[in-house]
């Protein structure tokens, strides 16, 4: 039987220990480039979130004003309009924000603005409502509640979606705003 003895082919002059620190140098610069690489997606992430946080309030700033007049046009006649609403019930762990609320004696208007509306922002303004309604409930408030979605972008199938859903549909026309009702009634929370 022939000897097979394995012989090493490192590059002149280099033995196993060499060639082991050399990877295990390789492998270190290797994870402290990714540490650094996970830093800078980490700070890019952080910035979009405040660009995109700056796009929704801009969108805010441009609907909520002309928000009553736009509705009193439609027949629903809203005296008050309040921003970023708070619901904190600890009691009833009940959460939420809601970006414009209008309000009168008998009804009054969730609004949800966004940069870009997807449908999960749609299923998430019907949740809203829903979670709105319990807390009304829980604390005597027999005021009817609306739904309303503003976008600067507006896919067709999302319009389509939200207003399947019984939500008023708030996107740009012109130098202003438009409001697209319901498909059939308004849905009532």
């Amino acid at each position: 039987m022939a000897d097979t003895h394995i012989q090493s082919t490192y590059p002149k002059g280099l033995d196993f220990e060499q060639v082991w620190a050399a990877l295990q140098e390789t492998d270190r610069v290797i994870k402290e480039s990714q540490k650094e690489t996970d830093r800078q997606i980490k700070d890019i992430n952080k910035r979009f979130g405040e660009y995109s946080n700056r796009l929704g309030e801009i969108a805010e700033y441009m609907v909520a004003p002309n928000l009553r007049e736009k509705f009193s046009e439609l027949g629903l006649d809203f005296p008050r309009a309040t921003r970023n609403t708070d619901v904190l019930d600890r009691k009833n762990n009940i959460f939420m924000e809601i970006d414009v609320m209008l309000e009168n004696g008998d009804k009054a208007m969730l609004v949800e603005v966004k940069t870009k509306l997807i449908s999960d922002h749609v299923n998430t303004h019907i949740e809203r409502l829903e979670k709105m309604r319990k807390y009304a409930d829980l604390h005597g408030d027999k005021r009817s509640f609306l739904g309303a979605v503003a976008g600067v972008v507006i896919p067709d199938d999302i319009r389509k979606l939200a207003l399947n859903h019984g939500l008023f549909v708030i996107e740009p026309s012109g130098e202003t705003f438009k409001i697209t009702p319901p498909i059939g009634n308004p849905k009532e929370w």
